[in-house]
């Protein structure tokens, strides 16, 4: 099974081959930690997820990085209003992330790196720059001269206005040229500070990531990703002073997912559209939904959430526990996995065609061997990183056997077929006093489902 990504950088969509693939490695770019996270923020914790889940199905070490941006102005300016020092605020906030990172099914990186503890490279890193004539100190700020680097722009398809105009980077006068961007700058009192050879200061936000990604998986490494809005300035700069620091080629394959808008619009607190993870939790939905309306559309396309959508996810989240019940005691078979899930997911993360593959899954399972379908109903559940936590599903709170009432289903099944109609509504009567309905559906198969 090959893997096929579409790739930013080339705009098309190109085979995987990793540039060792003893070690694939993927950069992401994680939070600035500094209030709880909103459902934005959720689908590139969920799409690279799957995209780590995949990979680890394709060869035996894959690296992980995701980062923690724990300095930046942000976070002084929220510190600052809630009258806490920045590194408890940072703390909590941090704590926060992992907290619902996890409740969204989400594996943990291998590594989580935080911004603060990579100073010393990141100083390290913008010397080599100085030295090479990439970049220049002025008035206690050392800034990125996009003019020495002649492919600044091609990443992001940027000419010379837009770069000027979408830098979203303060014009100083102490700029050689508008779109040059900050490396460094000096702190004022009571914002965090370290020691460099310019001034008492702290980082620009760009050489963070350029910096953690070197330090964990090398000059160059298989891929990055990280939201739409990040190709520029953010992912411009990084290949930018990467690649003139390092003097090798940055990320082969870049990954971007793509915008979301809250209840058909723009997500905006003022529309009372803006929700966070936690609120939504917090109001009795489970992360498993909120993972499930990510997945449903494709992740480089916009995606337009909604509370109804979580409810529906609900609903799809209850077909797959019903058949997880149904075959508690059935065991799985060896070297089983499913194929037209991992198709799906290989050809450019195609998480919609997946759970499409699962559905018809469940159609064909009562002409499959009971070992089979489980082996692949788990595979692909896994992969998708649903289906993984049955403590929550109605089904074990409500006391209902799964695999009581699917073989009542079949006896159902074959008093119809002997045509004993009077055994066969006695069997949905009894169901119903189970607290099950029942739909018989026009290819043959039984749909149930619980009494509210």
């Amino acid at each position: 099974m090959s893997l096929k990504f579409y790739n930013t950088a080339t705009r098309t969509k190109e085979d995987f081959i990793p540039i060792d693939s003893n070690n694939v490695r993927m950069y992401v770019c994680g939070p600035t930690v500094y209030d709880f996270i909103h459902i934005g923020n959720a689908r590139p914790i969920v799409v690279f997820d799957v995209l780590y889940r995949l990979l680890k199905t394709h060869y035996d070490k894959v690296t992980y990085v995701r980062n923690i941006t724990d300095v930046d102005d942000k976070i002084n300016a929220r510190a600052l209003e809630k009258g806490i020092s920045i590194g408890e605020l940072t703390t909590q906030t941090t704590q926060q992330f992992l907290n619902d990172a996890d409740a969204l099914g989400s594996l943990r990186p291998d590594v989580q790196p935080k911004a603060t503890e990579y100073i010393e490279n990141m100083v390290s890193m913008i010397e080599i720059l100085i030295e090479k004539g990439h970049a220049y100190e002025a008035q206690g700020h050392v800034l990125f001269r996009t003019a020495s680097w002649q492919d600044y722009g091609a990443f992001a398809n940027k000419d010379r206005d837009e770069q000027i105009a979408g830098a979203r980077v303060e014009v100083a006068s102490y700029k050689e040229d508008p779109a040059d961007f900050v490396l460094w700058k000096p702190s004022d009192d009571g914002e965090p500070a370290w020691q460099s050879p310019w001034s008492k200061g702290r980082p620009g936000w760009h050489i963070e990531c350029s910096a953690m990604a070197k330090a964990h998986l090398g000059d160059s490494f298989d891929i990055h990703g990280g939201g739409l809005d990040l190709i520029f300035p953010h992912h411009q700069n990084e290949i930018a002073q990467s690649c003139c620091a390092n003097g090798k080629d940055f990320a082969k394959y870049w990954m971007h997912n793509g915008f979301l808008n809250s209840e058909g619009e723009k997500m905006s607190k003022s529309l009372g559209n803006f929700y966070t993870v936690r609120e939504l939790l917090d109001d009795g939905y489970h992360g498993e939904c909120l993972r499930l309306v990510n997945l449903m559309t494709h992740y480089r396309q916009p995606l337009d959430f909604s509370k109804s959508k979580l409810s529906d996810s609900k609903k799809i989240l209850d077909k797959f526990y019903k058949a997880l019940h149904s075959v508690d005691d059935v065991k799985c078979k060896d070297g089983i996995v499913n194929t037209d899930v991992r198709n799906a997911l290989g050809d450019d993360l195609n998480t919609h065609l997946a759970i499409t593959k699962l559905f018809e899954l469940l159609k064909q399972k009562s002409q499959m061997d009971a070992g089979d379908f489980k082996a692949q109903l788990l595979d692909g559940l896994y992969l998708l990183g649903i289906g993984q936590d049955t403590n929550w599903h109605t089904l074990k709170t409500t006391d209902i056997d799964g695999a009581s009432v699917e073989n009542l289903i079949m006896q159902r099944r074959d008093a119809k077929a002997r045509k004993d109609y009077a055994t066969a509504d006695q069997i949905r009567d009894q169901l119903l006093d189970m607290g099950v309905t029942i739909k018989d559906m026009p290819n043959g198969e039984t749909e149930w489902d619980v009494l509210s």
